[in-house]
């Protein structure tokens, strides 16, 4: 049986860059890797990774890539594809990750969020593609008790009265202040998956990666994923400015809109907070642990919406602070727990 080199080195020889030089580019949360291709001309290409066998999949990505493309947005185009083996060739669209834009000069940080909450808007006004699941409350409020299941059961004690408690509650929640599901949601749309294309026009000015895991989702969803990251920190200002950018360009109902932005923000960001612990714990994967006290502090302000007082206080309650010690317990469990 071909190892999984040779299979990337038979796609790269059909595909017709047998002379190219390759270097890896970044691998990311998931099994996903990439690598960057080029010719003796300096001509570019990217390669995604994705193996089958380790549950990865590289049609939504093209599916996704084809519908944002044609509506006229900077995905990148697929220059060659296998299904079966797990492999993309894709167009370059550079290494101007919005972080590594603004860690050179933040005073660009205006400009660039305000290119992609345009961008959202624009999105926003286009039917969705079809066999898109929903991101419903239902799914959401599974996804965000991963806090309780993973971050809670490794960094304490199990607590299963206590979660399914939550459950229910953020159902609740959701279903009240956020149960559109009528636009596409990236879902991981932020500073290190957006490109800045400056000689671009319009909307195109913003790169689009890392989109395979979009669904039918509320509009806010985005936005929040966009303003609230995890690994940079997004001004107050530029906060509430792209709030009210999207706002405006939208013409939403200014209180229903916000009430969901900080609803869908404690989803997220439980969610992430059990997905960071989850990847130290199973996966042997760290360095996520100290990505949490950024993901905690944005929770702790969505917590404070008025929207999230039937919640908050289980939360607070329940779940321990990032505290170093905290952190700690994490990481000497990093990698200790088998699956098959």
């Amino acid at each position: 049986m071909p190892s999984r080199n040779d299979l990337l080195n038979n796609f790269i020889t059909h595909s017709g860059w047998s002379e190219a030089e390759i270097s890896m580019v970044a691998g990311d949360a998931s099994n996903r890797k990439y690598f960057r291709l080029r010719q003796h001309d300096n001509t570019t290409a990217i390669i995604m990774d994705a193996p089958p066998e380790k549950g990865e999949d590289v049609r939504p990505f093209v599916n996704i890539s084809t519908h944002l493309s044609g509506l006229g947005f900077s995905a990148p185009r697929i220059l060659a594809q296998d299904d079966t083996a797990g492999f993309l060739l894709l167009e370059d669209l550079g290494d101007d990750l919005f972080a590594r834009v603004l860690k050179n000069d933040l005073s660009k940080e205006n400009r660039l969020y305000s290119a992609a909450t345009t961008l959202l808007a624009d999105l926003h006004t286009h039917p969705t593609p079809e066999g898109l699941g929903a991101y419903s409350p239902a799914v959401m409020a599974d996804l965000a008790a991963l806090a309780f299941d993973w971050y809670l059961t490794q960094a304490d004690k199990k607590n299963n009265a206590a979660a399914q408690e939550f459950r229910q509650k953020m159902q609740q929640v959701l279903e009240d202040y956020a149960p559109d599901t009528n636009v596409l949601i990236q879902r991981d749309y932020h500073a290190e998956n957006l490109l800045w294309l400056p000689d671009r026009n319009g909307t195109a000015r913003v790169g689009l990666l890392d989109y395979q895991d979009a669904l039918k989702g509320h509009r806010a969803y985005d936005l929040v994923s966009l303003l609230q990251d995890a690994r940079r920190d997004v001004s107050p200002q530029v906060q509430q400015a792209m709030l009210e950018q999207y706002i405006s360009q939208t013409d939403v109902n200014d209180t229903k809109f916000r009430n969901a932005y900080y609803c869908l923000g404690a989803q997220r960001n439980l969610r992430i907070v059990g997905v960071f612990a989850r990847l130290c714990v199973r996966d042997g994967k760290a360095h996520y642990v100290d990505l949490i006290p950024r993901v905690w502090a944005h929770l702790m302000r969505d917590l404070d919406h008025p929207a999230m007082a039937d919640v908050a206080t289980l939360v607070r309650d329940t779940l321990p602070s990032p505290t170093l010690e905290t952190l700690q317990r994490l990481k000497d469990k990093c990698a200790t727990l088998q699956t098959p």
